[in-house]
């Protein structure tokens, strides 16, 4: 169903605005109104309009100011003035600043509706070439999500596949595994690319404050509330929303999410009538959100609906093969936040990296990385240069294997590769290497 477009009239005269109210309702427009051009931008500020319908003459603020306001806050949006007097200078500063029309009252309605039809049209087909532009330039944008790794490459196919879909998505992996970098991917290759993405900590919101965050309040709802304020879902609106660390969100919120998921529809705190919104809900936790279930801590019904389609991010210590790319591309960007000119990472320390845990998945391998070059006093990073804690899980080749004299070959062999995947925690890929064999070997050789 194709969303209807929305209308801001604007005109110090009330009779005017009601009268333009009902005839573009009626025609099937949203309206919006305002009294003079300051309160328009407070309104264009908060949501989204496609069209501004405003009179030239204003106390506070009028129509010419209100027109170049407009177009620097929202480039695309379509603005129509109206004036009473014959204000030829005035229409012709106007038509140069960017106004679609200049039309003087008293105004027919045919002529109106015929005039905002045609703006109307000119706004869909400048946002549908802006669309094809990007399209043109690459039908996917994967730029920040770094990794070669097998488990990354079944990742970015996954997203290709359901970014364009709608559909809810919940993204599961570690603290510092990249859940926003997916959630920033999984939009920009939507249907929504062009419109807003709202990203909500829950864990970083105080309880009290999450409610009225996440779904506003208006005015008088609470002592302070002095005026109306969107929330976050109605900012959204059209686009996609995006909640981290879902699983720490109260229980009662639970149940208001659920609604907006289920209807399309919520009310602002203090409010007596619904607002719907048409919004794609990307959630992301680091939790274990079926034991959430189980111990009553998240709702059961809620959980199936975030869980329409899930992405999984493995966390950093099995997918070590990427570790080598994503100091590489940390290098550049510290190199060049920092102005140095560090050309790469030395042999003990891409060793260290390459078998410490890192419990703090990327964020803390990015963390490694800018310590180091923050540090570094030569053309190379070294062991020295990085975090003490990143080094202290380092494998040496001190480690040692017993074997009993006269062991057949083969038995040899399998405990040599059991012992080196013990060491590497059971990376396959890196055990391969500091054997010096390749990981089909060791497939073959266990089996």
């Amino acid at each position: 169903m194709t969303k209807k477009k929305t209308i801001l009239v604007v005109d110090d005269d009330a009779s005017i605005r009601e009268s333009f109210e009902k005839i573009l309702k009626r025609t099937g427009y949203e309206v919006l109104t305002a009294e003079n051009g300051e309160e328009a931008l407070d309104i264009i500020r908060q949501q989204s309009v496609d069209l501004v319908l405003s009179d030239l003459r204003m106390p506070k603020m009028g129509g010419l100011k209100l027109l170049k306001a407009s177009k620097t806050l929202s480039p695309e949006i379509e603005v129509i003035l109206m004036t009473a007097f014959g204000d030829v200078d005035a229409a012709v500063e106007a038509m140069q600043d960017g106004a679609y029309h200049f039309i003087q009252k008293p105004l027919k309605r045919s002529v109106i509706l015929m005039t905002i039809a045609r703006a109307l049209e000119k706004r869909t087909l400048v946002l549908e070439n802006q669309s094809y532009r990007r399209l043109l330039k690459a039908e996917f944008h994967f730029g920040n999500i770094i990794g070669e790794s097998l488990a990354m490459r079944s990742l970015i196919a996954k997203i290709q596949q359901v970014a364009p879909s709608g559909a809810s998505i919940l993204i599961l992996g570690e603290s510092g595994t990249g859940k926003e970098i997916i959630a920033n991917a999984l939009h920009t290759a939507s249907s929504q690319a062009d419109k807003p993405l709202i990203k909500v900590s829950c864990a970083a919101l105080p309880e009290t404050l999450m409610e009225s965050e996440l779904f506003g309040y208006e005015k008088g709802a609470f002592t302070g509330a002095n005026v109306r304020k969107l929330g976050r879902f109605e900012l959204a609106n059209d686009g996609t929303i995006f909640l981290d660390e879902i699983g720490d969100m109260p229980t009662h919120l639970q149940v208001k999410l659920l609604r907006v998921l289920q209807e399309g529809e919520f009310e602002r705190l203090g409010a007596t009538k619904s607002v719907r919104v048409n919004v794609r809900l990307i959630s992301a936790t680091n939790k274990d959100l079926v034991e959430e279930v189980q111990e009553g801590r998240f709702r059961q019904d809620l959980f199936y609906r975030l869980n329409v389609i899930t992405l999984e991010i493995p966390p950093l210590r099995n997918r070590r093969e990427d570790i080598l790319l994503l100091a590489n591309h940390f290098l550049d960007k510290y190199n060049q936040k920092y102005n140095k000119s560090i050309q790469g990472v030395s042999r003990e320390a891409i060793s260290s990296l390459e078998t410490h845990n890192w419990p703090g998945n990327v964020r803390e391998l990015e963390s490694a990385i800018e310590q180091a070059v923050i540090l570094s006093q030569s053309n190379l990073i070294n062991l020295t240069d990085l975090p003490e804690t990143s080094r202290q899980d380092k494998i040496t080749s001190q480690s040692s294997i017993t074997i009993p004299l006269g062991s057949p070959m083969k038995k040899i062999e399998e405990q040599v590769i059991s012992e080196t995947l013990k060491m590497t925690k059971g990376n396959k890929e890196l055990a391969a290497k500091l054997l010096g064999i390749s990981s089909r070997t060791i497939y073959r050789k266990l089996n």
